[in-house]
């Protein structure tokens, strides 16, 4: 039975265990809720990075009752909800490449599906809530222990006291999964917050790839999105995570990703950030085992009236570890786009690699684009590099692409789409051809 849980002005004890009360949860997560909640409380807003003066923590709805219950069909959905869906495109990527989809809306998920044939590998693809019920042992071993613990940072710690759906992937040893799973959060609701949590457990030789997308309308309200990503990749595994981010103008997205890297384990991460008011994220690598690699691809735009704050993190911890980062960001009409890295090289990761490289292209006078690279080097026997580069549009450009009949939106339009098609075209067509959109709408 669906409640309507009305807390849009404080959040409390009380309301937490109402959140869990309604999705029926055992007592080991609830008071996983509670300790993340009392940190939370104790813990100051960051006092680095982007300011949060346009944030209303106290005025954010944190969790919105389901409504609809889960559906396998998307003819069993509401008309309203199954339309927003389908004009993205999700019911049709489904039928044509992918193999499982998850929807969220709000605060619960309302579709989920998975060909039978990756269920009869032993592939587990549920939303959250149904795994802690039907795998609690593997949930309660891997949620928020090692990976992202709740009191990681201050988002990290609201999340941990509401989040809310998201995926549960297991991949059992050496099964390739080889078409993607698919995860779409939508977030409705004025003033209202979105806390997803994702959970990856890659086995032994086991490889799979996942893509999430993400939007929201706009309101006069600022929203808030405290996602949390946690891939645990295990020796010889490979995971590949892929992200479209479209939050509306409102949106904070203060989202946190991690993965855990074990022996000749692989990580690739690839994130496109469009929309939002103001974005912090700062995926991040942490190679324990001998030989993991890492590779972090991302593009951001940054337009009127946001800041987007973004980067990513690698921790050497291992001998013959690797890691490459490269991030691409583009200014435009007085937008701020900061890259914020972090590499640190351990005692014991002798013999490593890591390359890191930024780019950053700025469209006019009133936009800025920020480099705060960190390298923590703790042994000599390694090899890194840094490159960056800002450039602004210049006008040899221009002239140039005009001598070819083009206007001056069409030829910025050129010379962005050649800048972004690095990360484009590592993505599945349907979503290169979507960013590909949002970076046109963007223009």
């Amino acid at each position: 039975m669906s409640i309507e849980i009305d807390f849009s002005y404080s959040l409390t004890e009380d309301i937490i265990k109402e959140i869990s009360k309604d999705k029926d949860e055992p007592s080991w997560m609830l008071e996983k809720r509670l300790e993340a909640f009392h940190l939370y409380l104790k813990k100051p807003l960051p006092n680095w990075g982007p300011k949060f003066e346009k944030l209303n923590l106290h005025k954010i709805i944190y969790y919105i009752s389901p409504t609809v219950l889960e559906k396998n069909n998307w003819n069993e959905l509401p008309k309203d909800i199954s339309q927003q869906f389908e004009k993205l495109g999700i019911p049709k990527a489904e039928r044509e490449y992918l193999g499982g989809v998850g929807a969220q809306y709000d605060s619960g998920i309302v579709y989920h599906s998975i060909k039978e044939s990756l269920k009869k590998q032993g592939v587990i693809f549920e939303n959250m809530d149904t795994a802690i019920k039907l795998y609690p042992d593997l949930v309660k071993k891997y949620f928020m222990t090692n990976c992202v613990p709740v009191n990681d940072h201050k988002f990290t710690m609201l999340h941990g006291a509401c989040w809310s759906g998201g995926t549960f992937i297991y991949v059992p040893k050496n099964v390739k999964v080889s078409l993607p799973l698919q995860a779409y959060f939508r977030m409705n609701k004025e003033k209202g917050g979105q806390f997803e949590h994702t959970l990856i457990i890659a086995d032994e030789g086991s490889h799979v790839e996942y893509i999430e997308g993400c939007s929201a309308p706009q309101y006069n309200f600022s929203s808030l999105h405290a996602g949390c990503v946690e891939i645990f990749v295990m020796k010889d595994a490979k995971v590949k995570y892929s992200s479209i981010e479209n939050w509306s103008k409102d949106v904070f997205n203060l989202n946190t990703k991690k993965a855990l890297v074990f022996e000749r384990g692989e990580i690739e991460w690839l994130n496109g950030n469009m929309g939002s008011n103001t974005t912090m994220l700062y995926p991040t690598s942490i190679l324990l085992g001998e030989g993991a690699k890492s590779e972090s691809l991302s593009i951001v735009m940054a337009g009127e009236n946001q800041n987007q704050d973004t980067g990513a993190k690698t921790i050497h911890l291992a001998p013959n570890t690797s890691s490459i980062i490269k991030s691409k960001s583009i200014s435009k009409n007085g937008g701020i786009a900061t890259y914020r890295g972090f590499v640190h090289i351990g005692k014991k990761a002798k013999n490593s690699f890591v390359k890191v490289t930024c780019d950053n292209l700025i469209l006019d006078d009133k936009s800025q684009s920020i480099a705060i690279p960190v390298n923590k080097i703790e042994n000599q026997d390694v090899e890194i590099s840094h490159e960056a580069k800002v450039g602004r549009l210049s006008p040899k450009e221009i002239f140039y692409t005009n001598l070819h009949g083009f206007d001056k939106y069409a030829s910025e339009r050129i010379i962005v789409g050649g800048f972004a098609n690095e990360v484009v075209k590592k993505l599945p067509l349907e979503y290169a051809l979507e960013l590909n959109k949002l970076i046109d709408l963007e223009m």
